[in-house]
């Protein structure tokens, strides 16, 4: 599962209507051009394929007064929303969620209800512990790697990764059942997009094509 599409429907789906640029700009000041695969090409490219799968709508921009190209607008359709919940609750789900693809998740999840978003995660700690159980079913991590000689470097990994897992779900699990957050129905969510004309502290500066698009 790519983390893209998430991050993409998702930043255009708090927006209500976004062009290429914003939502780039949103995924920067997120600082997903650093933990996924969420660079400039990777962006306008989501944007025009999720078009074309009826997953946005493009709204063609006349341009400025000030001159320069038209512009297109997205917006997230019924379809699209449908897309982004099933991938938001996949990726909260998935004991083997890859970190980028989990980063997102956890970025949106308050748009569902407090309820479901700890019964996904308990469903995530479920996932690592069967997966857990049957790794360790021929490797004890108590008799340590070298019982396997340096490749059991690889299983110790595993474990210890699903072990953190597994953790720190937990943590943000007893979080949220603590009141932590605002959650879908709850009232005013967190603001994690930048307004139109907002400078962005984060923003690589490097120019693209697809920025006047």
């Amino acid at each position: 599962m790519s983390a893209i599409r998430l991050l993409v429907l998702g930043a255009v789906r708090q927006h209500g209507r976004a062009h290429g640029y914003q939502v780039r700009n949103d995924l920067e000041y997120w600082g997903a051009h650093e933990w996924s695969n969420a660079k400039p090409g990777s962006i306008y490219h989501a944007l025009k394929q999720m078009a074309k799968q009826g997953l946005l709508h493009a709204h063609e921009i006349a341009p400025s007064t000030a001159g320069g190209p038209p512009r297109t607008e997205y917006e997230i359709t019924d379809r699209g929303t449908e897309e982004y919940f099933a991938l938001l609750r996949a990726s909260l789900t998935a004991y083997d969620a890859k970190t980028d693809v989990l980063s997102a998740a956890i970025g949106f999840i308050v748009d569902l209800p407090r309820e479901e978003a700890v019964a996904l995660l308990a469903e995530r700690v479920r996932g690592i512990e069967e997966w857990r159980a049957s790794v360790t079913g021929y490797y004890t991590p108590q008799e340590g790697p070298e019982v396997l000689g340096h490749i059991g470097e690889i299983m110790n990994l595993w474990v210890a990764s699903a072990d953190f897992g597994a953790e720190w779900t937990r943590g943000l699990i007893a979080r949220v059942e603590a009141g932590a957050y605002t959650f879908a129905g709850e009232g005013e969510p967190f603001v994690g997009v930048l307004a139109e004309g907002e400078e962005n502290p984060y923003a690589t500066g490097e120019r693209h094509a697809g920025d006047e698009g």
